[in-house]
């Protein structure tokens, strides 16, 4: 994966006329839990000290919550941090494609009685937890009085948050409430002078001014953080800070509570705006129906999860959904349907969506939100290139590596086109309709499928020989060899691996059409885990044109996946040290001298392998001096020259690649050896036992965490792992 790196009608709300619903999802009669059970399986606690989230590799050590497709995101204070107290951390916001923070606390609230204000730790430390799609704070006051916190999400641009203030005890109680918060700004221009406070009638405003800084913040002058109360308020705004007051005081009686409910909406545009206006006035009008769906709902998505997984290992797999649900990102911009985004904690991949990821993410999520699958395949779709292509007609069928709010056209810097990513798409639209049975998808997805499998042989088989090559496109990035080679070892989303080193004899070659049409490049060498996952595509292609009543395409993507097959299992094996290699363009040869690679081991995955084969990749899989390292299954084995393990695909484990290897296991029938090594990485992997976030990948020799945290493929396939259903 390269470093250079929305569904709000379907599990949103649906606030029409009043009326509010939630979609169906998994039952949540399974494995019934209170919610307790499953607190603080992330640890969420921090303050943000500076608007730019990120150390010096850009990861934000803050974990956040968020839900819905939103584009803000919380986190609770720390214990004994009293300078937080009453108030939720942040928000961070995503300017378009990069993570700032708006405020350390941007609402904190404050209640008074006789011109006093009470002191929310008066009588204890408060508690602050984290709870499946919600954050709550708890505040003894003393003297009978108790004030309670929770953040939810109820659309997919507003949190709804509620003060709950209860009298306990014997006496009435009469209370005044105000809210204050200030602005954390950046640090350097322009984007310093983006945000600014606005009073509004029911709260408080902040607008930001435009600001195209491509590579660190982005903002159209359009976009809005509001916040609306539902008691009736005045605010006051005094430069970057305000102060908000209710208009009358409450009075509550012996055993009486009231609670004060607002909501905090971030939107680009004035017509999201504009909408999302008359959905918060539904959302305060109906608060408590707001918390009942969203409570049914994560009691469905909870249940979708922990199906199937041992008692012991509910807690992590609760954890992969908090992940997967935190990153999900509404359709916005030039993304077009809901997706879900690698990490929102690490600034590069906080607001795109890259192409394989979601292929991966689709089968994890589709355990528990399987619409949300569907519409983070699609948002790829969208992009896909078309026939009528005025830039690139030659790539029809392509899908680009990534897309992100902005297209190049508005100064998108990320978006990427000049490379693809592996050929998944069909495992994983296979897999979102075993869950959902929805042909209709099936009969959307089959033609988009046929044309992306299509684009690879036109585009990328150099030599016509039915193996593929991966390669890079006719891109005015792509503009020398070194451009192209680093393309095409993008496109494989194992960038840095060893088998991709100019100096090991990796070069480029030019694809041309018939007519002499230069249609992209290829690497000098055939890979065999582009191969294999071509072949599985096949299968699955295979088996969506059986489902939807094409036989003789059924039959001819039946035949073409064995031939492929067939190809991988005679040329890429080498008997001499029981691996399969990439090959070298045109003699074939496996190439070996580049060490054995995670990669060899896709072809048990996808059922290429011979069984005589099989046994030997085993034996290397279960080796301690090869793959079965501490944590298991590096991306390099141990016993290679090239192997480092810190080094991104030079040695650490990625959890993706560890699922294929286990997987291939048991589709062979070592299951015992599965079980072991599936154990093994769930045990040493740092933080997936206990409340650190799940990491993009581990040093496979001490099980340390690498790499951007709270990473989603990760959690997807933790989720099949965690069932042993590869």
């Amino acid at each position: 994966m390269t470093r250079h790196r929305p569904l709000c009608a379907l599990t949103a709300l649906l606030l029409a006329g009043g009326a509010l619903a939630v979609p169906q999802t998994a039952s949540a009669h399974a494995h019934p839990r209170p919610p307790s059970s499953y607190a603080d399986v992330l640890d969420l606690h921090g303050t943000p000290a500076a608007a730019q989230p990120g150390d010096d590799e850009d990861n934000n050590p803050i974990t956040v919550f968020a839900d819905q497709g939103a584009w803000h995101a919380y986190a609770l204070p720390k214990a004994g941090d009293k300078n937080a107290y009453g108030g939720f951390s942040g928000p961070l916001y995503i300017a378009q494609e990069y993570p700032w923070w708006l405020s350390k606390s941007f609402s904190r609230i404050r209640l008074t009685e006789h011109g006093r204000t009470l002191d929310l730790a008066g009588a204890g430390a408060p508690r602050f937890t984290s709870l499946p799609g919600r954050l709550l704070q708890s505040y003894d006051l003393g003297r009978g009085l108790r004030l309670t916190l929770e953040l939810r999400f109820a659309t997919d641009r507003s949190a709804l948050i509620r003060a709950e203030v209860r009298n306990t005890g014997p006496a009435s109680r009469t209370l005044g409430a105000g809210w204050t918060g200030s602005l954390l700004r950046p640090a350097d221009k322009p984007m310093r002078d983006a945000p600014s406070l606005t009073a509004t009638g029911s709260g408080v405003g902040v607008d930001f001014a435009k600001v195209r800084e491509t590579w660190d913040y982005l903002t159209d002058g359009t976009e809005r953080f509001e916040v609306t109360h539902k008691d009736r308020v005045r605010t006051t705004v005094d430069g970057d800070t305000y102060r908000t007051e209710a208009v009358e005081p409450v009075t509550l009686a012996p055993g009486r509570s009231h609670s004060f409910d607002w909501t905090e909406s971030y939107t680009f545009t004035a017509a999201e705006r504009a909408r999302e206006k008359a959905k918060v006035r539904d959302v305060l009008a109906h608060p408590d129906a707001v918390v009942s769906a969203s409570d049914a709902r994560w009691r469905g998505y909870v249940a979708g999860v922990t199906q199937g997984v041992p008692a012991d290992r509910r807690r992590t797999a609760v954890k992969s959904l908090e992940t997967l649900v935190t990153n999900w990102r509404g359709a916005a911009g030039q993304i077009k349907h809901d997706g879900i985004t690698p990490s929102i904690s690490y600034k590069w991949f906080t607001g795109g969506i890259w192409a394989w990821d979601t292929w991966k993410q689709a089968v994890g999520t589709a355990r528990f939100a399987p619409e949300l699958a569907e519409s983070q395949i699609r948002a790829m779709f969208d992009r896909q290139i078309g026939p009528d292509s005025t830039t690139r007609p030659q790539d029809a069928g392509m899908i680009p590596d990534v897309i992100f709010y902005n297209d190049p056209s508005r100064g998108g810097g990320n978006w990427n086109e000049r490379n693809s990513k592996p050929p998944l798409a069909a495992w994983a639209v296979w897999e979102v309709y075993a869950k959902t049975g929805d042909k209709a998808f099936l009969r959307e997805m089959y033609p988009k499928l046929a044309a992306y499998q299509a684009w690879w042989y036109r585009n990328r088989d150099h030599d016509h020989d039915g193996l593929a090559e991966y390669g890079a496109t006719v891109d005015p990035a792509n503009n020398s060899p070194e451009e192209r080679r680093l393309a095409a070892a993008w496109e494989s989303g194992m960038d840095n691996a060893p088998r991709f080193d100019a100096a090991l004899g990796t070069d480029i070659v030019a694809n041309r059409a018939a007519d002499g049409t230069l249609l992209g490049y290829s690497l000098n060498q055939e890979s065999v885990d582009l191969n294999s996952y071509l072949a599985a595509d096949q299968g699955y292609l295979a088996r969506i044109a059986g489902t939807l009543g094409r036989g003789s395409d059924a039959k001819r993507w039946k035949q073409r996946s064995a031939a492929t097959s067939a190809a991988v299992r005679t040329t890429m094996y080498d008997p001499a040290d029981g691996w399969f290699h990439d090959t070298a363009l045109g003699t074939g040869a496996p190439l070996t001298a580049r060490g054995r690679g995670i990669e060899g081991a896709v072809p048990l995955w996808t059922g290429t392998a011979s069984e005589a084969q099989s046994r030997a990749v085993r034996d290397k899989l279960a080796d301690p001096g090869e793959f079965a390292t501490t944590v298991p299954f590096p991306t390099v084995a141990k016993s290679s020259p090239y192997f480092s393990p810190t080094a991104y695909w030079r040695g650490p484990v990625w959890l993706d690649q560890a699922y294929f290897a286990l997987g291939g296991l048991r589709r062979y029938g070592y299951a015992k050896d599965a079980d072991a090594l599936t154990n093994q990485l769930l045990n040493h992997a740092s933080g997936l036992a206990g409340s650190g976030p799940i990491m993009e990948n581990y040093d496979p020799t001490t099980g340390a965490p690498l790499n951007a945290p709270n990473f989603s493929w990760s959690a997807a396939l933790l989720l099949p792992m965690l069932t042993r259903e590869q």
